[in-house]
């Protein structure tokens, strides 16, 4: 099964920005659904953004739309998210999933580890 590896997280200031990025190990992502999903301590795992496996169709949070930006890389390998006028609340360990079928929120087949994003005031 494919195996995704989460990084780019880090501290960073209110108003910054942070570009994360999920690599696939042994295989391209051409064929999966893509997530991005966030956990706060105390708080239960929440959808953040997805792409469908062509990248033509993207969906976001509310939380996140007009701020974040998912994509595919040219390569096929690497899913990003850019983060963009970070607040504090968006401070949470941020994990990369994927699933074989359509688009979803939901129902994610493959994990990635987790990268801490950590935004101050």
């Amino acid at each position: 099964q494919v195996q995704l590896i989460e990084s780019g997280g880090g501290l960073v200031q209110a108003g910054g920005s942070l570009r994360l990025s999920c690599a696939a190990s042994g295989r391209t992502l051409n064929n999966y659904a893509m997530g991005w999903f966030r956990q706060a301590p105390g708080k239960e795992r929440e959808f953040v953004a997805a792409i469908s496996s062509g990248g033509a169709t993207k969906d976001y949070a509310d939380s996140a739309q007009g701020r974040f930006t998912i994509s595919r890389g040219s390569a096929k390998n690497t899913v990003y998210l850019q983060m963009n006028s970070l607040k504090p609340e968006d401070t949470a360990v941020y994990y990369c999933a994927g699933r074989t079928g359509p688009i979803s929120r939901y129902e994610y087949n493959y994990w990635g580890q987790g990268t801490q994003v950590t935004v101050s005031s």
